[in-house]
């Protein structure tokens, strides 16, 4: 079994992991999804929400963009992480499954001071 946890606003992969309205939770066995549930996102603060998707089971994020900060914490709770995707969010989950995702550069720099938005990083 995977789980799967992708940030979702209006159906689709938000752009910022932390900062969208929903998650959507994909749990997986082999190429087939045998449940999804959408959960409203609990609040961005920092470390919490590594923590919090670990204790639901999740192994494995799908998103638009994430700070390295982020991705390191994710990574220490021993859950993957994935950026660069876009799109619907369960056609997303489903080229995951195949080997098929096809993902861009993370659309999020927050850590890069200057970033590629100009002074202060990522405007999303």
């Amino acid at each position: 079994m995977k789980k799967i946890a992708v940030p979702t606003e209006e159906g689709r992969v938000a752009a910022h992991f932390g900062r969208c309205p929903q998650y959507t939770i994909f749990q997986a066995g082999g190429t087939q999804i045998e449940e999804k549930k959408v959960i409203e996102n609990p609040g961005h603060r920092p470390g919490f929400l590594p923590r919090f998707l670990n204790d639901r089971g999740v192994d494995c994020i799908l998103a638009g963009g994430m700070g390295i900060k982020a991705v390191n914490l994710f990574q220490k709770n021993d859950i993957e992480v994935v950026t660069g995707a876009q799109g619907e969010v369960e056609s997303c989950v489903r080229a995951y499954l195949n080997d098929s995702l096809k993902v861009s550069d993370n659309i999020c720099d927050h850590d890069d001071h200057y970033g590629r938005h100009g002074e202060g990083g990522c405007r999303h």
